[in-house]
């Protein structure tokens, strides 16, 4: 669900620490998705957690603990993510650099012993500095496309309550879905050795 909204600038660890700072029953979805309207991130500050790949969007940790995770995705024109979902959690969006497209899909037919089911695509937000957005926990399947008419880089802030380290992925194609491990291009402002940026 996207808004317009007017918000206050913070330093990307000042906006982590607000977060870690709501209590664990009141880290809702509207509670967050308060925060998030009311406290924008200072795009300079993103820096050590932005790394770019030409191969793919990356994935990059800035803080985790059991109950939230918080980290910035990195697209260069044109990238986009695989249709996914966020195993049953609470995600909240926002792009401080750039702006990205959101196309939320709906499940059909889902056949759980074939791995296949039907995807339908439902409506289309945008998201930037000014629109956060958190993903609808009725309808939460959807892909990410920072378009080739957007014509710029986009770096995005999630949050996802709780973590995940595998979610579903659907090839609309196909007609099938299988889970998918997750991994960090960077945690905590450090490249992780297994990856090589192209």
């Amino acid at each position: 669900m996207a808004q317009k909204v007017a918000t206050e600038q913070l330093t990307i660890s000042e906006w982590v620490k607000g977060l870690a700072a709501i209590p664990v029953r009141e880290f809702t979805l509207q509670n967050v998705q308060d925060y998030v309207v009311r406290h924008g991130v200072l795009p300079e500050t993103l820096d050590k957690y932005c790394y770019f790949s030409k191969g793919s969007y990356t994935r990059n940790l800035i803080f985790r603990n059991d109950l939230f995770e918080c980290m910035t995705v990195c697209w260069e024109v044109g990238q986009h993510s695989r249709i996914h979902n966020h195993r049953d959690q609470n995600c909240w969006m926002s792009a401080p650099i750039g702006r990205l497209r959101v196309q939320n899909y709906r499940v059909d037919c889902r056949d759980a012993a074939h791995g296949t089911c039907k995807i339908i695509p439902t409506d289309t937000y945008d998201l930037d500095a000014a629109h956060p957005a958190y993903v609808n926990p009725i309808e939460p399947v959807h892909e990410v496309l920072n378009l080739a008419e957007f014509d710029q880089r986009a770096v995005s802030i999630h949050i996802y309550s709780k973590p995940f380290d595998t979610c579903e992925v659907y090839l609309r194609d196909q007609g099938t879905y299988s889970d998918v491990p997750l991994f960090y291009t960077s945690e905590y402002g450090k490249l992780n050795s297994a990856e090589k940026l192209l």
